[in-house]
Order: C-alpha cells, then sequence, then structure tokens
C-alpha cells in the first residue's frame, strides 16, 4: 500500500510538472508552510511567525488554510472569534492571532481568489499546510521538519510520510524543530535549514487572556495538563521543565472537547495549549490557563525569505 501511495504521489508531481495537470498561478506572490509527514511539526506557529514578519517589513499578508475538521463546505473568510467546530481551530487561532485575513477552504486556489477579492490589499498569501496541494502554485516553500514525527522514515499508510525524505531538496528554506540527524541534513541536498524553538512566556487565564502569571503560581498545587495537538508530550515536556509537577492528559489532534474532558477537583488548576483553548474557552473551568507560544527563528531566515519573494513561482 506504501509503494502504490508514493507511486501516485510521484505520478501527480510529474503531471504538474510536465503541465498535463495545470496550476493556478494567483496574481500576489505564495509561500507554502507545510511538511512531508503527518504530526505536529510546528507549521502553525511557523505561518504566524512568517505574517508577523511580513507585516514588519511593509507587506499585507492573508492566510490560506485547508480548515481541517472544520465543516465549511466551499470557501469561507474565518472571523477572529470564529467557531472552531465550523472553520476547525488552526484556522480560528490564525485568525485571532494574526491580524491577517484568514480563509479557508480544501480547492486551494478558489480560497486564495476569495480572499483577494475580499481583500485587496492584500498581496502576499501564505498556504498554512499547503506543500502537498501542488494546483496552487508557489513562489516559495517552506518545509517545517521536527525529526521525532519521521517515525519509521516510510510513506503512508506503513509510516508517517506524505512524501519521501527526498522531497526536502526540492523545498526553497527547511525549518527545523528542533535539530536534525546528519541523514536528514544530507537529504536535503543542500536546501537552507534554519532550526528554531517555541517558547512560550507567561500563562494567561482562559475567557479573559488578560489576567496572566508565572509558572511559580502553580508550584505546589495539583496541576492537570491537557494537550489535544500533534505532539502532545513535547508540551508536557516543557511545563515539567518549569519545575510543574503534572498529570498529563493528552488527546488526539483535533480533538473535539467536551465539557467531561476537562474535568479537575476543586482547587486544581488546568494548563492547556492555545490552540485546544479556542474550543475549550465555553465550558473550561474557572481556574484553566492557556500557554501561548511562539517561533523564534535567527533574524537572517527572515531576511532570505523577504529577499526571494519576488521570484518566479517554482515548477
Amino acid at each position: 500500500m506504501s509503494l502504490l501511495f508514493g507511486g501516485l504521489a510521484a505520478l501527480r508531481r510529474v503531471l504538474f510538472r510536465w503541465r498535463i495537470l495545470q496550476r493556478v498561478v494567483l496574481p500576489v506572490p505564495v509561500v507554502v508552510v507545510g511538511n512531508v509527514a503527518v504530526g505536529g511539526s510546528g507549521k502553525t506557529p511557523v505561518t504566524l511567525w512568517l505574517a508577523d514578519v511580513l507585516r514588519q517589513r511593509g507587506y499585507h499578508p492573508g492566510i490560506l488554510s485547508r480548515g481541517y475538521g472544520g465543516q465549511v463546505e466551499g470557501v469561507a473568510e474565518v472571523p477572529p472569534d470564529g467557531d472552531p467546530i465550523r472553520y476547525g481551530d488552526e484556522p480560528v487561532l490564525m485568525a485571532a492571532r494574526s491580524g491577517c485575513p484568514v480563509f479557508v477552504g480544501r480547492d486551494r486556489p478558489a480560497a486564495g481568489q476569495a480572499l483577494l477579492a475580499a481583500h485587496p490589499s492584500v498581496n502576499v498569501l501564505l498556504a498554512d499546510d499547503g506543500l502537498q496541494h501542488y494546483r496552487l502554485a508557489r513562489n516559495l516553500e517552506i518545509v517545517v521538519v521536527d525529526e521525532a514525527t519521521l517515525g519509521n522514515r516510510l510513506l503512508l499508510p506503513a509510516g508517517p510520510l506524505r512524501e519521501g525524505l527526498a522531497r526536502l531538496g526540492k523545498g526553497s528554506f527547511i525549518f527545523a524543530h528542533g535539530a536534525l540527524s546528519a541523514p536528514v541534513r544530507a537529504a536535503a541536498h543542500g536546501v537552507p535549514i534554519f532550526e528554531f524553538d517555541l517558547r512560550g512566556d507567561l500563562f494567561e487565564r482562559i475567557g479573559t487572556r488578560q489576567e496572566r502569571c508565572s509558572a511559580e503560581v502553580f508550584k505546589g498545587r495539583r496541576v492537570h495538563a491537557l494537550a489535544g495537538i500533534g505532539r502532545p508530550e513535547r508540551f508536557f515536556a516543557q511545563l515539567e521543565a518549569m519545575g510543574l509537577m503534572i498529570e498529563r492528559r493528552p488527546f488526539p489532534d483535533h480533538h473535539a472537547f467536551c465539557e467531561a474532558d476537562l474535568y479537575i477537583p476543586d482547587g486544581d488548576v488546568l494548563l492547556m495549549t492555545e490552540k485546544d483553548a479556542v474550543k475549550c474557552a465555553a465550558f473550561a473551568p474557572a481556574d484553566t490557563w492557556v500557554w501561548p507560544v511562539r517561533a523564534h527563528f535567527a533574524p537572517e531566515a527572515a531576511e532570505l525569505i523577504v529577499e526571494k519573494l519576488d521570484g518566479p513561482p517554482t515548477a
């Protein structure tokens, strides 16, 4: 099955390369952010970082997303206070955090056309999780890699890969969430690699988000840590590195939470990720706190991206 999957994926890439299948070229530069493996590698924080970088350089970015887990048929704009059940958790988080217009749709070119029609000031589009959506022509490809998600290095369904590691060598940049081993670096074939990490400072009380505190406030209390993300163990390890003793509550990525999932005894504390908070704010216990994180890169990563934005779309 993996061989069949790989063969069909390769055939599709060739058909686009030979222009038997046609790409849609939008009138503004397109930067695709994606990965070669399923699971959480940090694509959404990278997209938010990139939107902030481009805005600081005078661009007006817009964001495209598939809207995984949502219920939108066709194309829709995501309001900052949108319902994650309708639009998906990551698009709602990006709409709330980025200050950019965010559109969702399985048809990425149609979503891009709708976004540009509704927001004519937008002059660059960021396609979140769009690496394998070859119908959308792109000017830059950013491949986000967390080596822990590469597993046995086999293609679906025998392994976690959407495309083989050789795909790393065809991107514009590789953003590595943590260090990469020598074999993975070799697969990049000279593509620039920039390491990043996700950092958070203060916790924010869910609901208001204006009340903030440090991890010191929770020490000595019974703390429950909840995460329905691609790699919940990373979140748990970060909390433990702060000196917190936690009860781990992992859930599948994009889990549809209910009130029972968030139960804590009186006097206990519940900590969660920002992605989970967009789905839980309406029914979370009062003593629930969110830990927002941001992607941090070396400054030269931003400079190289801005320099290359005016290049021709890749084939």
